[in-house]
């Protein structure tokens, strides 16, 4: 098995040696199959304007990611490839190279399935970006992406507050593609509009990432409570699904207090789970298992925490809220797989 020797990038060093700090956890429920639907891979050691520059993980391909699955013990089956515009085509038109990430992922995809790196089967389902304001013009966009890969799922992309007519008709393509819509804003007072955007297309899965929002364990109450309605609002949006993680990153300067600046040595799941379990519980109640998908956010994440003890906090957080065998079996694979038309667990 190629992963077995693993070929260390050196700009990874600083990152893998303050995960090597950590006190080890046992594997909870290694057995429990499970769908990680948002992960990015990508080189950026060259990068020099944000948000790369700063990343800490600076190459993470294929053998990186399924390195860490591997190493955690838990049983991850399938990944779903998250858009973060990895090898982005340097020439032709500009509308059009946003397709190379797909281009790219397609050949990761392969080399997974060749079983030199393991058994986990990743970027089985891809997501990628195109530019909706092209109004009915990004389908030839879309075309593209999807003659690149068999995997590809959808996009995702920013929207304005307004969904004026040329990026309505450019959404609209994607309802006549079966195609997803993916977001992120660590705005989370955007919500509302997102609903607004998910109730116009009902067919359209809108999949809300990280929890929808910056995630700030130090938040006061206001801003708690101004959160809570705004998940509320997107929650009433039954086409509306929530990714169940991405708390454990860092929000442009921002830094959660257990990244890898703030820490001198990697947090544990149990500190993770009593830390942020107020959170993943309002979204999991919100929402119902059947719309949650547990998400690794790896590697922006892994600049707080090992790919094995993040998986530990989410079982922990999943036994907290006395989810039913069912119920995890959904949020933590189930939903992916009908979400992104995967092979079901």
């Amino acid at each position: 098995m190629i992963g077995a020797n693993k070929m260390r990038y050196p700009e990874n060093e600083k990152l893998e040696e303050w995960l090597a700090q950590e006190t080890q956890e046992a594997v909870l429920e290694p057995e429990r199959p499970i769908i990680d639907p948002h992960h990015h891979l990508w080189d950026i050691r060259s990068a020099t304007e944000e948000p790369f520059a700063r990343f800490q993980q600076k190459a993470y391909l294929c053998e990186e990611v399924c390195n860490d699955i591997r190493e955690s013990g838990h049983n991850i089956v399938q990944t779903v490839f998250a858009q973060c515009n990895a090898f982005d085509k340097a020439d032709g038109p500009d509308e059009m190279r946003c397709v190379g990430e797909t281009e790219f992922v397609a050949g990761i995809a392969a080399m997974s399935r060749s079983g030199l790196y393991g058994p986990v089967r990743v970027c089985t389902g891809i997501f990628s970006t195109a530019n909706l304001n092209l109004g009915q013009a990004v389908e030839p966009v879309l075309q593209a992406h999807l003659a690149a890969s068999p995997n590809f799922r959808g996009i995702r992309s920013a929207f304005p507050s307004d969904l004026n007519d040329e990026f309505m008709a450019g959404y609209a393509v994607l309802d006549e593609y079966h195609l997803s819509f993916d977001n992120y804003s660590p705005n989370y007072e955007r919500l509302p509009a997102l609903a607004n955007l998910a109730n116009a297309y009902p067919d359209v899965p809108v999949i809300v990432n990280h929890l929808g929002g910056k995630i700030d364990p130090n938040a006061t109450p206001d801003e708690i409570v101004k959160w809570q309605g705004c998940i509320d609002v997107i929650a009433g949006s039954p086409n509306a699904l929530m990714k169940v993680g991405g708390a454990q990153q860092r929000v442009g300067s921002w830094e959660p207090p257990f990244h890898m600046h703030q820490r001198a040595t990697p947090i544990g799941s149990v500190e993770l789970c009593n830390l942020l379990y107020p959170y993943y519980s309002y979204v999991i109640e919100a929402f119902g298992p059947e719309r949650c998908m547990f998400e690794s956010n790896f590697p922006v994440d892994k600049e707080c925490i090992s790919y094995r003890t993040l998986w530990n906090a989410f079982k922990r957080i999943a036994d907290r809220a006395g989810l039913s065998e069912s119920e995890k079996k959904a949020i933590f694979g189930g939903t992916a797989a009908r979400a992104y038309r995967l092979s079901p667990l």
